[in-house]
């Protein structure tokens, strides 16, 4: 089955998407776009023979050559776009986050769970890192014994100018929140946030770095550096230690230079040079599972414990308070590890 993949969102990681489904994977096509900048839209569709542009995301949803929507508009429009295609009965991949609260992400969780399928798919792609997939695989297999801690660290060389604090944990931290669950297959209690001393390459206004701890229900603490003006390249870092041993995550490094008295390696550019292959294998086992009429990947639970952990830390962010996490159980509906 060809999936016709409707793209609502064409700017940077949208056009990405539809560079993946239409030149690097298989079983997708892109047949309808859609952008609140119409210019844009036009010049990205010029490039997709025989895709339809439309006026409005509900147009595309409700649009009968589109078998499944991909939404990667700006975050606030996420929840209207996706309680759209749970509507229309149409799988939807949603970058993160979900929903920018987790009141939001509720609803949509209430409108899936009425609707008695599962529809949803959130971009946490870091699941689909051959590195975290092989660190899953370590702990999994239970020669190390419980997992006691996590060290992270997330760097970035800068960040535009928009950018604020708070975006430290909602758009950095976010992807080692759902990392965390994923790997340890339990969810986070608790949050608390440190201030280290501030870097002078902060922009005027941004506490960074940050030190992000989480508290797993099982007794495990993560902690997260987040150092967002880190300037010598984009560098993500990962490592469980457990009762009987570590696992952590290789040097990105392709090769090891040794010359002149000197060794190194290449440090990644950015997020798109560091996962390219992560969101690769992402959307082609989305395309597989909607071509198989299943769903298999994060999906609206995990962007909603996304968001309570994100809430959570952030008014640790506030407050400088631990602060706990406030979700319900689990729905049966949702009943599989995270």
């Amino acid at each position: 089955m060809n999936v016709r993949v409707g793209v609502i969102g064409v700017g940077m990681i949208g056009q990405d998407h539809i560079r993946r489904i239409t030149q690097v994977l298989t079983g997708g096509s892109v047949t309808a776009v859609n952008d609140v900048d119409a210019a844009r839209a036009g010049q990205v569709a010029a490039g997709l023979p025989g895709a339809h542009i439309h006026d409005t995301a509900a147009a595309l949803v409700a649009d009968d050559n589109v078998d499944a929507i991909l939404v990667a508009s700006w975050g606030p429009a996420h929840e209207e776009q996706v309680l759209a295609a749970i509507a229309a009965g149409k799988p939807v991949f949603c970058e993160k986050p979900l929903a920018p609260s987790s009141a939001a992400c509720q609803r949509i969780m209430d409108a899936e769970t009425a609707a008695g399928r599962r529809l949803t798919q959130v971009g946490f792609m870091r699941r689909y890192d051959a590195g975290y997939r092989a660190m899953k695989a370590a702990l999994d297999d239970g020669t190390l014994g419980p997992p006691l801690l996590m060290h992270c660290a997330h760097r970035n060389p800068s960040v535009p100018p928009y950018f604020t604090t708070e975006m430290s944990i909602s758009d950095s931290a976010v992807h080692e929140i759902d990392i965390a669950r994923w790997l340890f297959g339990e969810e986070i209690t608790a949050a608390t946030v440190l201030s280290p001393r501030r870097s002078g390459q902060a922009p005027d206004g941004v506490r960074d770095p940050l030190i992000l701890i989480l508290e797993m229900a099982g007794g495990a603490l993560v902690d997260d550096e987040l150092f967002v003006n880190a300037r010598y390249g984009y560098d993500v870092r990962g490592e469980v230690v457990c009762e009987t041993g570590t696992v952590a995550l290789a040097d990105t490094s392709e090769v090891t230079v040794r010359t002149a008295n000197r060794h190194g390696g290449r440090v990644p550019v950015d997020w798109r040079d560091r996962f390219i292959r992560a969101y690769d294998t992402e959307l082609q086992e989305w395309l597989d599972a909607v071509a198989a009429g299943t769903s298999t990947g994060p999906g609206t639970w995990d962007g909603y414990a996304a968001a309570a952990v994100t809430d959570a830390a952030l008014e640790a962010l506030r407050t400088g308070q631990r602060t706990a996490v406030t979700m319900p159980e689990r729905p049966d509906f949702y009943a599989k590890a995270p």
